[in-house]
């Protein structure tokens, strides 16, 4: 078979349309000697019949590897700069009891996003001085819950926020630890959606000055030190998602160090700490290319010490805030295939050119990610191998969207057929996260796999869960 000329340029014609690219896969999974996908040696078929497809598969010992890989590289490279570092694990790409759990007993802390994913926290036991809570719209409730809690941190995103931060925390008789997120204008190169640190958009606050007037962030400042009831313990940045290049993450601690230079020569307080955010990229086909923790510390360690150093900084304490990097490649999903078709796409010179349509049980509801961000996926056959010619092929979902499409170009086995069950890869961050009930189906089940043995960790929404919120049921 020839390479399609409906492919796009980057997606490569496999040579083994059977084979697996171990960076896009926890290293838990892989093919079993009689070619099913398996992970930790047990069968994704054995999966099916037990939990029900779509199914999200958690590779727990690679999510909590990631965790504590991040953990101990940084810590490394900043042992000699500020004895370490805090890594926050982003609770928003995935979050459950059991991961709260888990990210705790690898010595991350946890940063969260709502009162809901607070709750979480509490009920595993994530002690409340790890906990940060971040929003750009945070309710009076919780705000007011994360005073009662003692929180570790509130990263305040706007004047209007601080100033309610302060109200409630004299009104509850509590001292706010607080961090202000600022946007340094770095252009991470990113979706428009996801790059976070530009101007124009509405997370943090603005370090370009109003007119005559100060800057929003140095007004928020000058406001935190003067307010008794505010501990403003440092800034926060975060540059966007799925990053790979280091130059933005350098420019953003170079901006934000210079930021915390001027504080100390406006107020004279050198501000305790720094969090530069999160964002790294991993890999979800074939053109991405992750860097490692290790390499990342690496880098930021080297830039923090030598800009700290040229503006008589102490260097403060370093937090971080990974999440798509820990959860993503840890889990893929798993579907069912269902109706295929082929049909006749005319190209460029005019001539008709085959492209097969695979429907699978899931879709959109499970993974909002390319419909909202054009986000590219791959997948493979993954209940059995197969010699067959490889097709290039879509994977759609059942959604009644033309837009629901799950891995838009991807090279299957054209034997692929009704009842063979396809795996997705890269699924762990912003896909449960952002599941929906969209054409009133059930959100899926995740289930952790732990030294050989799985386990359901959110079980299967079922129609009676769908019904139960109707209040016209009877």
């Amino acid at each position: 078979m020839a390479i399609s000329p409906l492919a796009p340029s980057w997606l490569s014609f496999p040579q083994d349309a059977n084979a697996l690219r171990p960076i896009e896969w926890a290293a838990g999974v892989a093919r079993s000697a009689d070619g099913e996908l398996a992970v930790q040696g047990i069968g994704v078929k054995e999966l099916a019949r037990e939990f029900g497809t779509p199914l999200f598969v958690l590779d727990e010992d690679d999510f909590r590897a990631r965790a504590r890989g991040f953990k101990q590289a940084f810590d490394e490279a900043f042992k000699d700069l500020c004895g370490g570092v805090d890594v926050y694990y982003a609770g928003k790409a995935f979050l459950s009891i059991e991961v709260a759990r888990w990210v705790t007993a690898e010595g991350l802390r946890l940063d969260t996003c709502s009162g809901g994913e607070m709750a979480v926290a509490r009920v595993a036991g994530v002690p409340a001085v790890n906990l940060s809570l971040h929003g750009n719209n945070k309710s009076v409730t919780e705000i007011r819950t994360a005073l009662e809690a003692d929180l570790g941190r509130i990263v305040v995103d706007s004047l209007d926020e601080l100033e309610r931060v302060a109200d409630l925390a004299r009104e509850t008789g509590k001292r706010a630890n607080v961090m202000l997120r600022l946007t340094p204008g770095v252009h991470a190169s990113t979706h428009e959606f996801i790059a976070t640190a530009h101007e124009d958009q509405k997370f943090g606050l603005s370090m370009i000055p109003v007119g005559e007037d100060v800057s929003p962030a140095a007004a928020a400042v000058r406001f935190a030190l003067e307010h008794q009831e505010l501990n403003l313990l440092g800034l926060h940045a975060h540059i966007g998602s799925q990053i790979f290049e280091s130059e933005g993450f350098a420019l953003a601690a170079q901006k934000m160090l210079g930021f915390l230079a001027q504080v100390k020569k406006d107020h004279g307080v050198e501000l305790p700490e720094l969090d530069l955010g999160g964002g790294y990229g991993i890999a979800y086909t074939e053109v991405d290319t992750p860097s490692t923790p290790a390499v990342l510390a690496a880098a930021m360690a080297k830039v923090v010490g030598d800009t700290a150093a040229e503006l008589g900084l102490a260097v403060p304490r370093i937090s971080i805030e990974p999440g798509r990097a820990i959860a993503g490649t840890s889990t893929f999903t798993l579907y069912e295939a269902g109706v295929r078709k082929s049909v006749q796409v005319e190209t460029a010179d005019g001539s008709l050119v085959p492209r097969r349509y695979v429907s699978v049980d899931g879709g959109m509801s499970d993974n909002a990610r390319p419909v909202l961000y054009d986000a590219d996926y791959t997948a493979v056959l993954a209940s059995r191998v197969t010699e067959s010619d490889p097709i290039v092929s879509r994977v759609v979902g059942k959604h009644c969207e033309s837009g629901d499409i799950v891995v838009r170009d991807v090279y299957l086995p054209e034997d692929v057929a009704a009842g063979d069950l396809l795996a997705v890869p890269g699924t762990g961050a912003y896909c449960w996260a952002l599941a929906s009930n969209y054409n009133y189906l059930g959100r899926p089940a995740v289930v952790a796999v732990r030294n050989g043995a799985a386990r359901a960790i959110i079980r299967r929404e079922t129609e009676a869960d769908l019904l139960a919120r109707d209040l016209g049921a009877k």
